[in-house]
């Protein structure tokens, strides 16, 4: 016997999962609480379920029933998506909405050239942008804040998969004017080479982890004198000669106070970092998001490694 309920349910009991609020679930899904509210009391008089534990806060939780019945739920919903796009005919004229996140390192270098080609390729197609650090970018994408997160895979757990963008090596960061700048023409350099100087740290979750585990293998002791979670406040200190850095994003020798950096390779035997776009693991990416990846793909380069199937 079929059971008599729509896909708008679906979806709602779908963003109350994930939100674990309803009234979350419904500031996200642009519609009223008390519409989420009789969708979700529909739904459990239409299956005979309970499907959430409702607590005092107004916050829920999904009960064990609903917990087995989400697992079902997203298939089919990416189902149902991916046979709306081929009714549309989007493999061949994409539209609708995108929500990209992106590391905020990289967003004014790298997501203007993307932007620009993409919005000329498929004009149809309204992309958004969140901005954030790695960490944040992974709580977005984990909880439908964005399609897709173009970033630094540090830190990510088995939960998402991924599309290799370029892999990045780190460089050392230091003045126009000093000592191993050479007139911006540098010399390779080991990182002990530069233990006695000041450093200046880009102190962002899971990047700072990173540099520390360099200077470790380095076996140096950084003399940290000024930490920072803004990248363009990091060069603009070293710019002016108050110490070097550690980073993985070359950008211009410009800066915002007008002095100019150099950027000096290293010697040492450092781990690179995947630039990827991640996604859930349990969400199939739609044409829109395939389509993104490729594209920043082609801009950005080659890259060696491997890289998840589309």
């Amino acid at each position: 016997m079929a059971l008599d309920f729509t896909l708008v349910q679906l979806r709602y009991f779908q963003e109350v999962a994930r939100r674990e609020n309803m009234t979350e679930a419904a500031r996200q899904l642009n519609v009223t609480q008390s519409a989420i509210s009789t969708a979700m009391a529909q739904l459990e008089r239409t299956i005979g379920l309970d499907l959430f534990i409702r607590q005092k806060n107004r916050s829920v939780v999904l009960s064990p029933a609903g917990k087995r019945f989400l697992t079902e739920v997203t298939p089919f919903l990416e189902s149902s998506d991916n046979l709306g796009e081929t009714a549309l005919g989007l493999s061949r004229s994409l539209s609708g909405q995108l929500t990209v996140g992106v590391f905020s390192p990289i967003a004014p270098t790298r997501l203007p050239l993307i932007h620009d080609e993409f919005e000329k390729r498929y004009p149809d197609v309204r992309v958004n942008y969140l901005e954030a650090d790695l960490e944040e970018l992974q709580r977005a994408v984990t909880a439908g804040d964005c399609d897709i997160a173009l970033t630094y895979t540090l830190g990510l757990s088995d939960r998402f998969d991924t599309y290799l963008i370029d892999v990045v090596r780190p460089h050392v960061l230091v003045s126009l004017e000093h000592r191993l700048g050479a007139g911006g023409r540098p010399r390779p350099v080991h990182l002990r080479e530069l233990a006695d100087e000041n450093y200046i740290q880009l102190d962002l979750p899971y990047s700072r982890q990173y540099y520390d585990e360099l200077f470790r293998i380095a076996g140096v002791v950084p003399r940290i004198r000024h930490s920072f979670s803004g990248y363009e406040t990091v060069r603009s200190f070293v710019a002016m000669g108050l110490g070097y850095s550690l980073l993985s994003q070359s950008v211009s020798s410009g800066t915002y106070i007008g002095s100019k950096t150099v950027d000096i390779p290293l010697l040492d035997d450092f781990p690179s970092i995947d630039l990827a776009f991640i996604w859930p693991n349990d969400v199939r990416l739609n044409r829109r998001g395939r389509a993104y990846c490729e594209l920043t793909k082609e801009i950005l380069g080659p890259a060696s490694g491997h890289q998840s199937d589309l």
